[in-house]
């Protein structure tokens, strides 16, 4: 049996990031099959099982054939397929500059200190709130990034009073992202302004573009 790292993938695919710091950036997703929660709103359901496993040097072989240097590993959960890891390492041993979205329901402290992670707070509106690892915070930087999907007035208000207890702009950047179909951007955009909170409002970019296209 071979030694060589497989991960099982849903797809690797090329397109412009569409949240987060870099977005607009054209970016390789690699996406890992499988997620271990169960969120409402999830967009990626697809994902969730099938794929195909891919040694780790397949993997590497294929973004390498895009002109980018940016790299974004995501899911599903990709924390849950323990080679991810692995496959991060060496995506930032190869100079790639590379992001990892991550629920935050897995521990983040094993990840390469060159990754920039992309938390994904599970608020009340998710249905996977009790999923949440808090102590993943302690794990962010200046250069990482937490992410709150408000579905409505609770999950803004809640958003909010975890800001201010674990002073997370002190740390990292915070981001408030409309949960699509769900909460009214202009609204929230308001409520963010109104209470002058340190956030940056994001609106995903590749639903504007492309809706919910698979490999986009």
């Amino acid at each position: 049996m071979s030694d060589i790292p497989r991960l099982r993938i849903s797809e690797i695919f090329f397109s412009l990031q569409g949240e987060s710091a870099t977005v607009g950036y054209p970016t390789v997703f690699v996406r890992l099959t499988g997620c271990p929660l169960r969120c409402q709103y999830c967009d990626t359901e697809y994902a969730f099982k099938g794929g195909a496993w891919m040694s780790l040097p397949a993997i590497l072989e294929k973004i390498a054939a895009y002109q980018t240097r940016y790299v974004t590993v995501t899911g599903g959960e990709p924390l849950a397929q323990q080679p991810c890891l692995l496959l991060l390492t060496s995506l930032c041993d190869a100079g790639y500059h590379v992001s990892l979205e991550t629920s935050g329901a897995l521990d983040v402290g094993p990840v390469d200190a060159r990754v920039i992670k992309v938390l994904d707070m599970k608020t009340p509106g998710s249905g996977e709130v009790n999923r949440n690892r808090y102590e993943n915070l302690q794990h962010l930087g200046s250069q990482d990034q937490v992410k709150f999907v408000i579905c409505n007035r609770d999950d803004y208000n809640w958003s909010r009073e975890l800001l201010t207890l674990h002073d997370l702009p002190a740390h990292c950047e915070v981001l408030f992202s409309p949960s699509a179909g769900e909460q009214d951007a202009a609204e929230l955009a308001e409520w963010i302004l109104q209470d002058q909170l340190p956030v940056r409002m994001q609106i995903q970019l590749h639903k504007i573009l492309w809706g919910n296209a698979p490999g986009r």
